[in-house]
């Protein structure tokens, strides 16, 4: 049964997935494709996300709030933007690409460094409300100079006003449906797997995190799919995303979890979480560096396939260790 409503709940996901893509490729010549990447699109393919860690911080169940937080930077920023090549440089688009270039993404690296190294110094003594004010106000400064940079990217000519209004239509009924699918979905794979009898580090480690971004992995590869400058908005959903995973979304556990326990709340952390945070923080700095030459490459994407094996594995032998220690 659970394997039926895998399939079911995954069919959903994709054609929410596709009705979003659609919708993305009409509005991005009215709002700008990278500025669209990073904010929209990378705030409704996180919702899910967004609602499961604020009901977790609630209950002070930290492991599975920051925890999801964390596991799906690890995995999007090495197996997420290596899919997202393979797909925009082989024959699985409709426009191959020799490589992809990143020169206009150099605001979003920085962001992305400096939020993942930022949000490993605050949790060395315990998120407290101040560290979500300024991981919050870090996120805002983003989307400022995201909507700034939005005006060098220019307008796209002779776009019609039906065509905006088809976009915002399939947007808003591809993200109600990424919203729907993504708990249950989650819920069916996990399920499934308890039922084989697979390791709780595995499901933690691999599983969930893979589960839980599967939305946001089909919308990536179905926009890469269609090629040309439409892999701008692929790009700009990862970096936003992950941004915000580094902020927002800390910051909304942070509040969360405050406006539950009280505004002296502070979350301290565990030998695996700040691990994980950490190793975080260095694999963003490494897959960044990818990126130094302006353009990414499918040996990029080899590499970053590579990271994400060696990350699983450090996450599974810490994972064991710790709990054995």
């Amino acid at each position: 049964m659970d394997v039926v409503s895998i399939f079911l709940w995954l069919s959903e996901l994709v054609f929410s997935s596709f009705l979003l893509s659609e919708g993305s490729e009409r509005l991005a010549g009215f709002m700008g494709r990278r500025f669209l990447g990073r904010t929209v699109l990378s705030i409704v393919t996180t919702a899910p996300e967004i609602a499961i860690v604020a009901y977790a911080a609630q209950k002070s169940l930290y492991g599975v709030s920051l925890g999801s937080a964390v596991g799906s930077n690890i995995l999007m920023i090495s197996l997420g933007l290596a899919v997202m090549i393979l797909v925009a440089t082989t024959r699985l688009s409709r426009k191959p690409a020799l490589s992809i270039n990143v020169s206009g993404f150099k605001m979003d690296l920085f962001f992305l460094i400096s939020s993942a190294i930022l949000g490993v110094l605050l949790f060395m003594d315990g998120y407290s409300f101040v560290d979500g004010v300024t991981l919050l106000f870090v996120y805002a400064a983003y989307i400022y100079f995201s909507y700034k940079e939005r005006t060098s990217e220019g307008g796209e000519v002779g776009f019609h006003e039906t065509r905006v209004l088809q976009g915002v239509f399939l947007f808003i009924v591809g993200g109600i449906g990424i919203f729907i699918g993504a708990g249950p979905f989650v819920r069916c794979i996990e399920s499934f797997s308890h039922e084989l009898t697979v390791p709780s580090a595995v499901v933690a480690v691999v599983l969930s995190p893979i589960a839980g971004e599967m939305p946001e992995k089909i919308s990536i590869m179905l926009i890469a799919r269609k090629g040309g400058r439409e892999a701008e908005i692929s790009i700009g959903n990862i970096f936003g995303s992950k941004i915000l995973n580094n902020t927002l979304l800390l910051s909304i556990m942070i509040f969360c979890s405050c406006l539950s326990f009280g505004l002296d709340k502070v979350i301290y952390s565990t030998n695996l979480l700040f691990f994980q945070s950490y190793w975080a923080a260095v694999l963003t700095i490494i897959a960044s560096t990818l990126m130094f030459d302006r353009k990414l490459t499918l040996s990029d994407g080899l590499i970053l396939t590579i990271l994400y094996a060696v990350s699983v594995g450090l996450q599974l032998a810490f994972t064991q260790y710790f709990s054995f220690s």
